[in-house]
């Protein structure tokens, strides 16, 4: 189904709703303002399978343009917003955009990337930004009446690798009409956590990542509601679950996290009976923190592990974790296979690479023809793998042990070394540079830089902040060191590779318990 299904039986209802401002986004609204997008980007030129990229802050205007691309066959983009400017204009022009739309809200950074950026098509809502057309205006202008052909679209978001560089996970487009069954997440999700018309989905994570934007477009093609937070504060997401009656969310560990340390008269103050499906992934939970989660809010706790990739997708409830504590489920898409180095099946509870078995391919990396063979099997090229590594028990319950090779997840956002290990090579003050990630109670790991400095550096908290400073203008800033080590040589083999297992070893230590509240 899609939202347009919806407006003759419920125009008036709320697709999505602001929980800030109150804004609400009406199915009526959707389905026409959609249209007109897609109405608006045909007549300027775009095609099935060309890309759309947007840049914004959480707001429902993005849900008008995820269904204007998913009517038109488009590819969507979805651009982390955090980034610095030139990393955006690498994944505007990497995914080849034909159209870019962005906030006003963040009119700074799309100005900033308009030099850098060569998109035909540019439209900023919400205000003006120097070189962007108004996309109300467009809309105004643009025609109601539906393309006469709809292909159904697909998202290409970007997952960085080892390299540092992004790269688009880019599927193949489906084969059916918008108003047509066919969406692979739809089908899995919406009767597996009980999605429909009566759902009202909390969403409190930026709308650039897959599963919010996945999820909200699930919530929408079953006629719920999607509550969205324009960002995450723990007292106002207990707000608004009480407020708006939520029935579903999806959170990350480091969420519980927050949850938990607010005191308990807080907690106590606020109704969340009605909520009947809490879904987390993006991070390994702590088992304390997940169950002092189900003993607050009762076993309604899900968790799937899969990826952008969406190569496969392991779900496990909450009574199944207490049986099975640390599992992250077994499969409900695709086969696992657990290998070893040489790609063998290795038996139960033995550790190694997680593969999905799917029928197809699902998914190629944009621009990167030897990164998509690199996450095939050996000898099987429809056993793909992340990186990730673990084992499955004897009933079948997958348990990772690592993540992507060295990758920080860091409050359910994924950092990658390598990119910030880059930004500091040239520096004059650093002689050579490991970047790992160490223990944090709070957010799952944190950033840790360990430093061998130029031999005429002065090394101290100055140091320090000149590094982290110097940083601050190449990359994202959560991405930068919270900590730097200087040492005097970092392990290297003699042909010159970093051994990182050693760092990790020094300086990995377990992490502080979690004391939660007494409910």
């Amino acid at each position: 189904m899609y939202p347009g299904a919806h407006v003759a039986t419920s125009p008036d209802k709320a697709a999505a709703v602001v929980v800030e401002t109150g804004e609400v986004l009406t199915y009526r609204d959707l389905e026409e303002r959609s249209r007109r997008l897609a109405r608006y980007l045909f007549d300027s030129g775009l095609r099935p399978g060309d890309h759309l990229a947007v840049l914004t802050d959480n707001t429902p205007r993005v849900f008008e343009v995820y269904w204007a691309a998913m009517r038109s066959g488009l590819y969507l983009t979805a651009v982390n917003r955090h980034l610095a400017a030139d990393e955006i204009a690498y994944i505007v022009n990497d995914c080849g955009a034909g159209a870019l739309i962005v906030s006003q809200a963040i009119g700074d950074t799309a100005a900033a990337i308009l030099p850098l950026t060569d998109v035909g098509i540019r439209l900023t809502f919400g205000g003006d930004v120097v070189g962007y057309e108004s996309y109300e205006e467009a809309l105004d202008a643009a025609s109601t009446t539906p393309l006469p052909s709809q292909p159904r679209g697909a998202d290409m978001l970007y997952s960085s690798g080892t390299t540092g560089r992004p790269k688009g996970i880019k599927p193949p487009l489906p084969q059916h009409q918008i108003d047509e069954p066919g969406d692979v997440y739809t089908a899995v999700f919406g009767p597996m956590y009980g999605f429909g018309p009566d759902t009202v989905y909390l969403s409190p994570a930026p709308i650039y990542h897959a599963a919010p934007l996945r999820f909200g477009g699930i919530v929408q093609a079953l006629g719920g509601t999607v509550v969205m937070m324009q960002r995450f504060d723990a007292q106002s997401a207990l707000a608004a679950i009480e407020q708006h009656s939520v029935t579903h969310s999806q959170w990350v560990p480091t969420m519980f996290v927050r949850l938990l340390q607010l005191p308990d008269e807080v907690r106590r103050r606020y109704d969340t009976s009605t909520l009947r499906v809490a879904v987390h992934a993006a991070a390994p939970c702590p088992a304390d923190v997940k169950r002092a989660m189900i003993d607050w809010w009762g076993p309604i706790l899900y968790e799937y592990y899969s990826s952008t990739e969406g190569n496969g997708i392991t779900f496990i409830d909450s009574r199944e974790w207490l049986d099975h504590p640390g599992s992250v489920g077994r499969a409900a898409v695709g086969v696992i296979h657990v290998c070893d180095d040489d790609g063998v099946d290795v038996a139960a509870r033995d550790i190694g690479t997680v593969y999905f078995e799917r029928d197809t391919a699902t998914f190629e990396y944009h621009n990167d023809p030897a990164k998509t063979v690199a996450a095939q099997h050996p000898e099987h090229s429809n056993w793909i793998t992340t990186g990730d590594v673990g084992y499955v028990d004897d009933e079948g319950y997958l348990y990772l042990t690592d993540r992507k090779s060295f990758m920080i997840i860091s409050g359910g956002v994924n950092i990658y070394p390598q990119e910030i290990e880059n930004a500091l090579t040239l520096h004059p003050k650093v002689f050579d540079v490991a970047v790992i990630g160490v223990p944090d109670p709070d957010m799952g790991e944190q950033v840790k830089a360990v430093v061998q400095p130029a031999a005429e550096a002065v090394v101290g908290p100055a140091l320090a902040n000149e590094l982290a400073a110097y940083l601050g203008d190449r990359i994202a800033r959560y991405k930068i060191p919270k900590t730097f080590d200087f040492v005097d040589d970092l392990p290297r083999t003699p042909t010159g590779k970093l051994v990182k297992r050693l760092l990790l070893q020094k300086y990995s230590a377990p992490a502080a318990p979690l004391t939660p509240s007494a409910s």
